[in-house]
């Protein structure tokens, strides 16, 4: 509805995630990590025990010191017994943690806080705030969440020369190949990585300028790494190496700044579909990317505040995430909802919901773009006036 009367129109979108509380308890949380560190402590403990046992003189021990230290050991072996089984059940799962309330919500890390949690997803159209599409994930990042939500944004907004916002927390080569190669003009910066070869004080990889007629690359001393038969594989990447000569890298005046000194030469591997990265990457240099990635929080950040804030929404209610993304939606159709009846008021809606049943929708999309416009109008003459006030009155305090 918000798209046939012109509300939403996809020209720029932007995506952003929150973790948002899940209806399950951190006390009922079962990590492989925490697991193995705790089996370790009371390992120790037992050892420690069976130690001192040993050492002690039996004859100079009470009886009831004796029962007690017994039941303590007892304690010890049950509680290790059970900690065993649980990390037995998330090793037949093959998962790393799992909350028995709710074994979809995982531990997610905030800067001052962890948190059972999911990963809520929207995107959000620039022209009034609207969220366009919505989303609940279980990870505890974005980095896979790019493609779906640009593919979704897509098909709502159907406009092919849109573009979609992100910021760094979304960056992932084969989710950003995957974007562009679907035609969507996407803006996303490039996080900084903080390269091992810098810290030894080697040339790192943007040193080494890529050939495309050659399909090799040439290194600071001008010399070529040509391309080997060989590839390396990974999940869904693949990669191809290129690597000099020993003849060449021996006897190279640069090489203290390029390889370490057990390194015979230097490999560079290159992703199959580096090519449309370096022009993502260049695309971002231009003062219209950055701009735009400016623009982003203003778009896209304030909707999860005011769904807390506004509308009083804390934690999702139910468990599970086939419910919690039902619940998830509604929270969101009901931010939407709020938003509109703000914008164009309670007689307006009438109107429009009496044009939607009538099938007649160009009437009334004219008469909330006009009265839109002369709301805006009357909001920035009121704060202009007020901007003029204000100064007079500091004028007149002088």
């Amino acid at each position: 509805m918000l798209k046939n009367i012109e509300l939403i129109t996809g020209d720029v979108v932007a995506v952003d995630g929150a973790f948002l509380r899940a209806n399950a308890s951190k006390n009922q949380l079962m990590s492989k990590k925490t697991l193995q560190k705790d089996i370790k402590e009371i390992d120790e403990k037992i050892d420690n025990y069976l130690t001192q046992l040993d050492s002690s003189d039996n004859e100079d021990i009470g009886e009831n010191l004796f029962v007690k230290e017994s039941k303590y050991l007892t304690n010890l072996k049950e509680k290790k017994e059970q900690l065993d089984k649980n990390l037995a059940r998330l090793e037949e799962m093959e998962v790393n943690q799992h909350n028995t309330t709710d074994p979809d919500a995982k531990a997610m890390v905030k800067p001052d806080h962890n948190l059972m949690a999911y990963n809520s997803q929207i995107t959000v159209d620039s022209k009034y705030k609207f969220i366009v599409a919505t989303d609940v994930s279980s990870e505890g990042n974005d980095k896979q969440q790019l493609h779906h939500m640009a593919q979704e944004t897509k098909a709502i907004t159907q406009n092919d020369k849109g573009i979609f916002l992100a910021d760094g927390g979304y960056y992932s080569a084969n989710e950003i190949r995957k974007v562009l190669q679907e035609g969507i003009i996407l803006y996303l910066p490039t996080p900084k990585h903080n390269d091992p070869q810098s810290k030894k004080g080697l040339y790192t990889k943007d040193k080494f300028e890529y050939d495309k007629n050659n399909d090799c690359y040439i290194c600071p001393n001008n010399q070529q790494l040509q391309k080997k038969s060989f590839t390396q594989k990974r999940k869904d990447r693949v990669d191809f190496l290129y690597r000099g000569t020993s003849a060449m890298c021996k006897s190279c005046p640069l090489r203290d700044k390029c390889l370490p000194p057990k390194t015979a030469t230097k490999s560079i591997y290159r992703w199959e579909h580096q090519e449309l990265l370096d022009t993502h990457h260049k695309n971002m240099q231009s003062h219209k990317a950055k701009e735009l990635i400016k623009q982003r929080g203003s778009i896209v950040e304030h909707p999860f505040g005011t769904i807390k804030r506004n509308l009083g929404w804390e934690h999702y209610l139910v468990r599970g995430k086939e419910k919690v993304s039902g619940e998830n939606a509604l929270i969101m159709f009901t931010y939407n909802f709020k938003r509109l009846l703000n914008l164009i008021g309670i007689a307006l809606f009438r109107e429009l919901i009496r044009a939607i049943k009538d099938n007649n929708l160009e009437q009334i999309r004219e008469k909330i773009a006009l009265y839109i416009a002369c709301f805006y109008f009357v909001w920035l003459y009121y704060f202009k006036m007020t901007k003029i006030y204000e100064l007079r009155v500091e004028n007149d305090r002088f």
